[in-house]
């Protein structure tokens, strides 16, 4: 379902891991500014956004909405056809998942959900312990 996923933090704006076969590593920081600024969002849904130097279109963007935390985007005007790509927020990180050619975007966007809650179970369990 995934060809590619990255780890990504605002605060400095860097990937903190990457799968390192895929372009998601490339993700530079004026890229994750523009991402995951909370101001002027709408402007996304019209200028689009790029990700590792590809431009893809804003779908969906609940990436500040309680309870949801994602955004959905699908990359654009590439021969080797659109690929789906889910963003979820986890705490102070975020996840970054794209999908193999020709995946739809729901599925993806429910997977990176459940992989966030795995990860967010994971983070509890390791804050509780101390």
């Amino acid at each position: 379902m995934c060809c590619d996923a990255a780890i990504i933090t605002s605060a400095p704006p860097w990937v903190l891991a990457a799968y390192p076969d895929g372009n998601l590593f490339q993700l530079t920081q004026e890229e994750i500014q523009i991402l995951l600024r909370r101001e002027e969002r709408e402007k996304l849904f019209l200028q689009g956004i790029t990700l590792a130097g590809t431009k893809c279109l804003l779908i969906r963007d609940n990436l500040y909405t309680e309870g949801n935390n994602t955004m959905d985007l699908r990359t654009k005007g590439q021969s080797r056809g659109s690929q789906a790509v889910t963003v979820v927020q986890i705490e102070s990180v975020y996840l970054v998942v794209m999908g193999l050619k020709g995946m739809e975007g729901g599925p993806l966007n429910l997977k990176a959900f459940e992989m966030a809650g795995y990860i967010r179970e994971t983070i509890l369990q390791h804050t509780t312990h101390f």
